[in-house]
């Protein structure tokens, strides 16, 4: 009678407690955790008298390569009950239909609200990329990026900061930028370097682009613009003269206007002037080469050094008078010139070009005539310095006589 009774007692043990199971029926939402990953399905226990399965069709909103790619072994999930049948043991569930009908109630939130969502790229297509939040999601190729990319295929894989821009439950459509975000990031950083800038600031950056009027310039997430006139000490006729895409200078801040987000900068600031560089380059009574960058109508202005002028005085460009300096000379002509004063602090320098040359030689001057007085013959009478003491009535008496 004993026998009989634990064996009754080892069949109860064995049976399974149906009492305890959960019970369920079509269109339920139920928990349950992962037990077995397959190629084609999810393994999954809800409490039931048998296990339920996950096709990998209902485990994601997009299309997946195998179910672990969507669930872990121990993950606890809700799901959906989509066909239960007791007879032949069968239970189908849907992750797909619970994470999508919770997506859109969080994504039209998150699109009144500007909230950050993440999510990693499922798949790369044509136009942009795929992610799964519940629901499939897109991101256009435009919105991706603050700048243009040519290629994303390195991108399935990486997680994003995104922002709902589009929703279209009907056409079962969601638009997504990350675009958005760094752009926000952007401003959150240009305003903090902008309030931490200082006229007379010297940084380092890095040549974005080029301009006709200038260079754009990133100091650590912000561009600034070097002005064509700011590029250098010396004229530039444009920016590639001087610097590359991709070149590393140092600049001084001229300019923070916050109103307006502009940042102006100068490469030639942050260098020693060229008077600076010229200090100990010159002296007088030394004989250098340079071009004449203007005339005027009182001299010529020489380059002796980049960014360094002097004065050649009309008096003091040739050896002979000249009305006008464009008699001997003109723009752009190189010409030896000889220092005569050089003042870096009060930037002047006097030149000369006429003490470069030789002075022409003189021509002799003609003999003066003597200062005596012409002798004046008259009736054989000669006048001599000597005569001009005799009186008119010695010379002319007989004759006056008569008219008396």
């Amino acid at each position: 009678m004993q026998e009989v009774q634990e064996v009754q007692e080892a069949a109860d043990n064995a049976a399974p407690d149906f009492a305890n199971v959960t019970a369920v029926k079509k269109g339920d939402v139920v928990k349950g955790t992962i037990l077995k990953i397959e190629d084609d399905q999810a393994i999954v226990d809800i409490g039931y008298k048998y296990d339920g399965v996950i096709p990998v069709k209902e485990l994601s909103s997009i299309q997946l390569d195998n179910a672990g790619a969507a669930v872990q072994v121990g993950q606890e999930v809700e799901l959906k009950v989509l066909e239960l049948n007791d007879h032949k043991e069968r239970l189908v569930l849907s992750k797909r239909v619970v994470d999508s009908e919770k997506a859109w109630e969080e994504l039209q939130a998150k699109l009144e609200s500007g909230e950050i969502l993440e999510a990693e790229v499922a798949e790369v297509v044509k136009g942009g990329l795929v992610v799964d939040v519940g629901v499939r999601g897109f991101i256009p190729a435009s919105m991706v990026e603050r700048h243009f990319v040519e290629d994303f295929a390195d991108y399935k894989g990486r997680t994003l900061k995104l922002k709902v821009k589009e929703i279209d439950r009907e056409k079962n459509k969601v638009v997504l930028s990350q675009k958005d975000v760094l752009d926000q990031e952007f401003e959150a950083n240009k305003q903090q370097i902008m309030a931490n800038l200082s006229v007379g600031q010297q940084l380092d950056g890095t040549v974005q682009r080029l301009t006709q009027f200038g260079a754009f310039v990133d100091i650590g997430g912000v561009d600034g613009l070097v002005h064509i006139s700011e590029m250098a000490w010396h004229h530039v006729t444009k920016p590639s003269e001087v610097v590359n895409e991709g070149d590393k200078v140092t600049v001084q801040v001229l300019k923070v206007d916050t109103a307006n987000d502009r940042i102006s900068l100068s490469i030639r600031a942050a260098q020693p002037g060229p008077w600076q560089a010229a200090a100990g380059q010159f002296e007088a009574n030394q004989i250098v080469t340079g071009t004449v960058k203007r005339l005027v109508a009182f001299g010529a202005f020489v380059e002796v050094a980049p960014g360094v002028e002097g004065l050649v005085h009309i008096s003091q460009i040739a050896h002979r008078h000249i009305a006008t300096p464009h008699e001997v000379l003109k723009e752009g002509q190189e010409v030896q010139v000889k220092v005569l004063e050089f003042n870096a602090d009060e930037k002047r320098v006097s030149l000369s070009i006429k003490e470069t040359e030789e002075a022409p030689a003189q021509a002799p001057r003609p003999e003066k005539r003597s200062e005596k007085t012409p002798q004046i013959q008259n009736d054989n009478v000669s006048l001599s310095n000597q005569s001009m003491s005799t009186t008119l009535g010695e010379l002319f008496g007989d004759k006056l006589s008569k008219f008396k």
